[in-house]
């Protein structure tokens, strides 16, 4: 799908026309395709093989879980399509991605934050709406209605600051989003607890979303201002791949790091419970050791009601269960707090002052996302 996107863009994106007899880089197309493909595949399957350690029942290559090594693998394949791509150009051949695009610093900068906010973002629509819907036990359209805020703050920021501040500095508008972004997840984490309410949502959304849309603001103007014009064609695709990229990531990193969390505080709250057996505890600590799913009260309820476990045990579990959800959250969202902070790292080469962007440059290298359309007024 990366690759589809890669393709499509840079083709309907090229004003000038295709060259009779020029071939698709089939080669090429395979090669990231499966670099990122096995990459990705790797992080999402991580909550349930472990990372390194792989996990109990889990598949092990050489003793270590397969996660690591499909990353490893994904990695490799990446540098591979690099040096192929390199040997298209030597050959006078035509390339799915021209490597040289990479030398240029605002690029990197701007595709780096791309795929950040994207992580982020994507991490953020993943734990907050488990905590609406399956923590409180809110109903799909009321879980929709908390996160209402997120959207509106994301419209103000993405149109009213390249409406309102032409000439404000890209550098400044980003790190400032990223630090709206960094600000409204540790509220969150500050405010959740086993007895918080969905009303605790409403500022971190709002702070999120304006970031959000500060990040729309800029980065697609940054990226296709970036690089010489004939090469601005490239750029939508190169945005498309870091933004699919990060929010892959970013869900299956939140997963992996909230199921860990959740099954280690639940397993430690049960084991130090008087209440529970040590043979209800051992049984617990074998069968799920694996991963514990992230389930509401009621779920909870009735599958220790089907399993015929006594009030005491039931009372136990619920509780480690409210208590390991948050813990779940909490972890995911700091993690999610600390790529943000990378971030800011990041975009210390984004230009300092906005650089004026053809309509064609700016078509060509954005599509109907929050950051097409506003970015081209700066």
């Amino acid at each position: 799908m990366i690759v589809l996107i890669l393709v499509l863009a840079r083709r309907i994106s090229d004003p000038a026309p295709v060259a009779t007899g020029q071939r698709l880089d089939v080669v090429g197309a395979i090669l990231t395709a499966a670099g990122l493909g096995t990459a990705v595949y790797g992080i999402l399957r991580s909550s349930e093989w472990g990372w390194v350690t792989p996990k109990a029942g889990g598949p092990t290559i050489a003793g270590v879980s397969p996660t690591i090594w499909l990353i490893i693998l994904g990695g490799l394949l990446i540098l591979l399509f690099f040096e192929w791509e390199r040997r298209q150009i030597e050959r006078g051949h035509e390339p799915l991605i021209d490597p040289s695009m990479f030398q240029y610093a605002e690029l990197n900068a701007g595709l780096s934050v791309f795929g950040i906010q994207y992580l982020v973002q994507a991490g953020v629509f993943f734990t907050i709406p488990l905590f609406l819907s399956v923590a409180l036990g809110l109903s799909a359209l009321q879980t929709g209605l908390r996160i209402l805020p997120l959207s509106i703050a994301l419209l103000a920021g993405a149109v009213g600051i390249p409406r309102f501040f032409p000439k404000a500095s890209p550098r400044r508008v980003v790190r400032l989003g990223l630090l709206s972004m960094l600000a409204g997840i540790v509220v969150l984490i500050g405010a959740l607890d086993v007895n918080a309410s969905a009303s605790i949502v409403t500022v971190p959304l709002l702070l999120v979303g304006l970031g959000i849309g500060a990040l729309a603001s800029q980065l697609g103007a940054v990226t296709v201002s970036s690089v010489p014009t004939q090469l601005s064609g490239e750029v939508g695709g190169l945005q498309n791949t870091a933004s699919n990229l990060g929010a892959s990531i970013g869900v299956a990193l939140a997963g992996s790091v909230m199921i860990a969390t959740l099954t280690s505080v639940f397993l430690t709250s049960v084991d130090a419970n008087p209440s529970v057996p040590d043979a209800v505890t051992a049984r617990a600590t074998t069968q799920l050791a694996a991963g514990v799913p992230f389930l509401s009260d009621a779920d909870l309820a009735a599958a220790l009601d089907q399993a015929g476990v006594s009030p005491q045990v039931a009372d136990a579990a619920q509780q480690a269960n409210r208590e390991a959800r948050v813990e779940g959250l909490d972890a995911a969202l700091s993690v999610l707090a600390l790529i943000g902070v990378v971030g800011l790292f990041a975009a210390r080469a984004i230009p300092r002052h906005p650089a004026t962007v053809s309509a064609t440059d700016a078509d060509s290298a954005t599509e109907d996302r929050p950051g097409g359309g506003s970015s081209t007024s700066d």
